[in-house]
């Protein structure tokens, strides 16, 4: 039942997630097409409209790092994953590297609270539209917080696979 449930909230949140990126890359595409046709065929000088691309660009950028961490297709260096034969040592390989993540995790986790929560208590907005410099933070703050989960995901998995429970050689097989 339990896995169960969070495979049905894993699949709801990935599709909230692309459909976020997905509006967000469309926004960005869409405002530099407006911001060129407007400078270079109208002539026209659209105050703020770069702030505005940025702060979508930054939740795209953001979003794009959680789709990657979900899905685990994040960058790695898999030199000495490769080097490995024995299951069990790759596992264990895969457990440490998991823990690593998850503490790097963290360390991203407090250092976007300790961002975003300066910005709410001294607001400051771009000078073109005003937008509140707190909006592209919070993408860094989600980022944050959903890579954690993911990354927690992944060493409960290597743990449980180290355990025997849940998933074994023929999970980590399957991944490769």
């Amino acid at each position: 039942m339990g896995g169960r449930f969070f495979s049905e909230l894993d699949r709801r949140v990935g599709w909230l997630l692309e459909a976020a990126a997905f509006t967000s890359s469309l926004l960005v595409v869409g405002l530099m097409l407006f911001l060129v046709l407007a400078r270079y065929v109208f002539g026209w000088s659209v105050v703020g409209l770069l702030e505005l691309i940025m702060l979508f660009g930054m939740w795209l950028y953001m979003l794009g790092a959680l789709i990657a961490s979900r899905r685990n297709e994040h960058l790695v260096v898999d030199f000495v994953e490769l080097q490995i034969t024995d299951d069990r040592i790759k596992l264990m390989h895969k457990a440490l590297v998991s823990l690593i993540t998850f503490v790097i995790c963290l360390f991203f986790v407090v250092l976007a609270y300790r961002m975003l929560a300066w910005g709410l208590r001294r607001p400051q907005s771009t000078p073109g539209m005003g937008i509140p410099l707190w909006l592209p933070q919070a993408s860094i703050m989600l980022a944050a917080v959903g890579c954690s989960c993911y990354s927690l995901r992944d060493l409960l998995k290597a743990v449980a696979g180290l355990c025997g429970v849940g998933c074994g050689s023929r999970q980590l097989k399957e991944e490769h």
